[in-house]
Formats: C-alpha cells, structure tokens, sequence
C-alpha cells in the first residue's frame, strides 16, 4: 500500500509541560498471528491535534494504545517498529512504564472515573499512581486548575467532595482529562471520547480540545468526519483492505485530507462512500 503523505508535574511547578512531538516509525502489531497492523509510520506534532480515521478494525485504536504502552499488556500481543517521544524512545531498555504514562495520556471511549472516589480524588489520584508527591496547597491549587481546563470547574466547583461516578456521562469525560492533565503529560491520547455522549457534551468536549492544544498535543481516534474536520490539524486515514493489516493510506494537513485528498479512497471515506 502506498501512503502519500501530505505534509505542504510536576505539581510543584505553575507550568505545564511543553507539549511534545511523536514519531512512529516503522510500527507493526501482531495479536497472535495474526498481523493487525504493517509498518506505520506517522509524525504527530507538537502543540497540534492529529486525527486517526478510517474504518472499524483498521487498526486505529491498537496504534493508539501502542503509544503510551498499552498493546504490550495485551496476553500474545506483539510490536515492532519504535515509538518516539521527542526523540526518545518510549520503549527504551529501562524505560519505566509509569514514565511512559505520566508522559502520555490517555482518555478512553467510555469515561471511567473512580466512581465511588470524589471529584478532587479523582483528579489527583494519578500523582500518586505516578509517584508524585504534593502538598495539600498544591493539589487544590492542582486541582482548580486541571478542572478549569477541562471546561468543569464552574460546574462542580461546589461539591469537590462528592462522588465522581454521581457526574453526568459528559462531566465525567471531562472530570478523566482533567485527572490525565494532573500528571502533566506531553501528549494526551482520546479514543472516540465523544462516541457516547450527547451532542452538548461532545461541542463541550470538543471545545476543551481546541483550548488545551497549545500546551499537550493530542492524538484523538473518531469516527466522526465532522469531529475529525472541527478539532484536527493533521489527519492520518488509516485502511485494512480484503484481510490485509491496517496501514496508512495517505496523511497530512486536515484541509488537505478533505478539501484535495491525494488517494481516491481518501476522498471515498471522507465523503462517506464506505466506513
């Protein structure tokens, strides 16, 4: 297959991370046997989101979870290629997982709060999975701010202590970026954050993701065509054609990818021939 592409906390800190750039070269993927993915390669730059489309089973969300070492916790999973974190190797010999994850973060389909935890624990739960020490001052400096960002704070800035799981599905969502930004990251991963939630919540959503750009760089799998042209800066299609593995068929600027798409069945799947 040819691929064209388009290419024309620390807590004690007031400062956020620099967003961060990554670079996939190279990635195939195996559950088994059977080969799911061949020889992806994709740059996702820093400070910009960057949207996975492209049909169901083509990969997509099995290359997002290998960005933040996920994949190799799956039992008979299996990766080659390398994933780059500016210019370091995330799967690097001595690389600690909870690093990979404090670096990059990931919100799932399906929002997963502690439900039965509160609202502040929520959000600062991931300094202690990381190793993160805080003082009292700082976690609620912490956690005024991370809320702030995900768009929640005037929303629940009066009932911190209240279960997290008692949240609307769309406050939850973003109750879970919140808890990723405590960390941190340098990249933040969504997988289809706004497949299950209204269309309120999803203009909500999307709305945080263009404000939170300018300090993490976002990685986001949709469906959506319409999502993916709002949000995305740079677009990635990715195919699996007649049992093939999932690779990349073309990938570049958003406007290009929709507007003067290179390969015909780019323009077929933007324009919602197929998918």
């Amino acid at each position: 297959m040819t691929v064209t592409d388009r290419t024309d906390l620390r807590p004690d800190t007031a400062l956020p991370s620099a967003a961060g750039t990554l670079d996939a070269r190279a990635v195939s993927a195996w559950f088994g046997d059977r080969r799911v993915l061949e020889q992806v390669s994709l740059t996702m730059p820093a400070g910009q989101v960057t949207a996975l489309i492209g049909p169901s089973g083509c990969g997509k969300s099995t290359f997002l979870r290998i960005l933040n070492r996920m994949h190799e916790l799956i039992p008979g999973a299996a990766l080659a290629g390398e994933v780059l974190l500016d210019g370091e190797d995330v799967y690097a010999a001595g690389k600690r997982l909870t690093a990979a994850r404090r670096d990059i973060g990931m919100v799932f389909q399906k929002p997963n709060p502690f439900p039965a935890m509160s609202i502040y624990d929520n959000v600062v739960a991931g300094l202690r999975l990381t190793g993160l020490r805080a003082s009292r001052a700082e976690k609620d400096g912490l956690v005024e701010e991370c809320l702030t960002k995900a768009g929640l704070w005037k929303e629940v800035a009066d009932r911190l202590r209240q279960p997290g799981g008692a949240l609307s599905g769309g406050q939850q969502q973003r109750l879970c970026i919140a808890r990723s930004l405590a960390v941190r990251p340098k990249v933040l991963l969504m997988d289809e954050p706004c497949s299950a939630l209204d269309p309120t919540s999803t203009r909500r959503i999307e709305q945080t993701i263009r404000e939170l750009v300018d300090e993490v760089t976002i990685v986001i799998v949709t469906h959506n065509m319409q999502q993916a042209q709002r949000v995305s800066d740079r677009c990635a299609f990715f195919l699996a054609e007649q049992g093939t593995p999932g690779a990349i068929v073309e990938h570049g600027p958003t406007d290009a990818m929709f507007g003067t798409p290179a390969d015909p069945r780019t323009e077929d799947y933007v324009n919602g021939r197929f998918g």
